[in-house]
């Protein structure tokens, strides 16, 4: 009985439709990320191996280094637009300074900044570029003029009015930094009855 013959067919496959999957997918990649700008203050973080995922708002964050004189400065950061718009207006009600609303909407897209109250508006019309350049003394933790501890208070009341959430914080300190500079701002928050906080680290590698 004769064998009944296969027909062979061609293996060739025809990629076009996946190039042009391939080439979707990486104008998406790069048209969605965004590059991550320079720290106003840079500092040399402790290592941990714990992972705790810090929010996205409802953060701030008090970062504690040295600067490039070599004096320990503080700086200041709030993770959430509006809450950012709503503790300006807060700040310069409190300290009789006026911002306009472009400098609000400028302020909200911003990072850090260590400067005080005045000198702020200085540092908003600045580019991105050139905040992190700039000299930024520090936002004031002394006792006659704290400013640290009113954006603390007026940012989280704002926190509460937008989001009815309690801020949390996070305190970015320099692996190198002196131990009363981190109390003084620990003393601050626990004036404030915050007895709960994060401590930012840079992550290192667990030993199996």
């Amino acid at each position: 009985m004769a064998k009944i013959k296969m027909k062979k067919k061609s293996t060739s496959t025809d990629m076009t439709a996946m190039c042009d999957v391939a080439f979707l997918l990486l104008t998406f990649f790069i048209l969605t990320a965004t590059a991550k700008v320079p720290e106003a203050l840079p500092v040399d973080m402790p290592s941990s191996v714990a992972q705790t995922k810090l929010p996205d708002t409802d953060l701030a964050i008090i970062t504690i280094g040295k600067g490039a004189d070599g004096k320990s400065k503080v700086f200041f950061d709030i993770k959430g637009r509006e809450i950012r718009k709503r503790t300006l207006e807060g700040m310069g009600a409190k300290y009789g300074v006026t911002f306009s609303e472009d400098d609000k909407t400028k302020f909200a897209l911003m990072d850090d900044f260590g400067v005080p109250l005045a000198n702020l508006k200085q540092i908003i019309d600045m580019k991105a570029a050139d905040r992190t350049k700039a000299n930024q003394p520090g936002v004031p933790i002394d006792s006659l003029d704290n400013q640290l501890k009113d954006w603390l208070l007026i940012s989280r009341r704002a926190a509460i009015d937008i989001d009815d959430k309690e801020l949390k914080i996070a305190i970015k300190g320099d692996a190198k930094e002196e131990y009363p500079q981190i109390k003084k701002i620990m003393d601050i928050l626990q004036d404030q009855k915050i007895n709960s906080f994060n401590l930012v680290t840079g992550m290192r590698g667990r030993d199996f």
